[in-house]
């Protein structure tokens, strides 16, 4: 079965990028507007973000980011053949601010929300980086595309680490410099284990650890987003948000980056993944305050 997956979808990825987007716009259209994947919650969460809006303003992020999500579908299958010069043509970012620490020995960890495409930078990285690239996924339940999505999600160098296995996959490069990248705004799995922060205005849990890893490791905290600059188009921004990690708390780590997240979706609000429940979890007091 694997093999007949990846042999289909290879075929798809070898399309020209004009064939992909008109396929894209095609099931765009099928998934807004027929399937409605997802819409009730898109359109809460965009209501509970951006109040302030008119119900037609926040249709128009929804449907600007639901093209996002279609053209990052279709441009994750053209991974699996597309070549290295055309993904450093397509990605770019100002990756000297992680190179910077090279030849420092320091270790680098890049917090990132999910905005798209991160697939596409997660295979740049390990290309424009000069220390070796860590980047922390879920595995996916289904093992024919789990096997699918490692390969091309490694082809160009990233070392994968799962994050139900994490402190297991991390080991072999424990010592070493690396730049490690996370998912920092993922929902966590128990919200009384989390840090509970006010974003865009209500409470939502923060998961511990990238601040906690930070800390630990001593590792310079980058914060990052992408950037579209036009369809096919994106680029990395990197910020280093704190060179010395273990003079601040986890707590005010995680803090800096739901600001710093916040900013940029308010800036860019079709690209982040609104179809996630970012607020489905209810705050009690015995989870502790919630931050301002």
């Amino acid at each position: 079965m694997y093999y007949i997956i990846y042999g289909f979808l290879w075929l798809i990825s070898i399309l020209p990028f004009p064939v992909l987007y008109f396929l894209s716009d095609g099931i765009y259209g099928l998934v807004f507007y027929i399937l409605k994947y997802r819409r009730r919650v898109v359109m809460d969460n965009l209501l509970l973000a951006f109040p302030e809006k008119t119900k037609n303003e926040r249709t128009a992020i929804a449907k600007k980011f639901y093209h996002n999500l279609i053209d990052t579908f279709i441009e994750t299958i053209k991974m699996i053949s597309v070549s290295e010069k055309t993904i450093l043509k397509r990605f770019t970012g100002n990756w000297e601010v992680i190179n910077a620490f090279h030849g420092t020995g320091r270790k680098v960890q890049i917090h990132a929300g999910h905005n798209f495409n991160w697939e596409w930078c997660n295979v740049s990285c390990p290309v424009a980086l000069q220390m070796p690239f860590l980047a922390v996924y879920m595995p996916i339940t289904n093992k024919n595309f789990e096997r699918l999505f490692y390969k091309f999600r490694s082809r160009f160098g990233t070392h994968l680490l799962r994050a139900t296995h994490m402190r297991e996959d991390f080991m072999p490069y424990r010592n070493d410099q690396y730049a490690l990248a996370l998912a920092a705004d993922q929902n966590p799995g128990h919200p009384a284990s989390a840090w509970w922060f006010n974003f865009f205005g209500h409470p939502a849990p923060f998961v511990k650890g990238p601040g906690k890893g930070a800390v630990t490791n001593d590792a310079v905290v980058v914060f990052a987003f992408i950037h579209k600059i036009r369809r096919g188009y994106y680029e990395a921004v990197f910020t280093v948000a704190e060179e010395n990690p273990a003079t601040v708390t986890e707590q005010e780590l995680t803090g800096k980056f739901v600001k710093y997240l916040e900013g940029v979706i308010r800036q860019y609000p079709d690209m982040w993944l609104w179809s996630h429940r970012r607020w489905k979890w209810e705050w009690k007091e015995e989870y502790g305050e919630v931050n301002k």
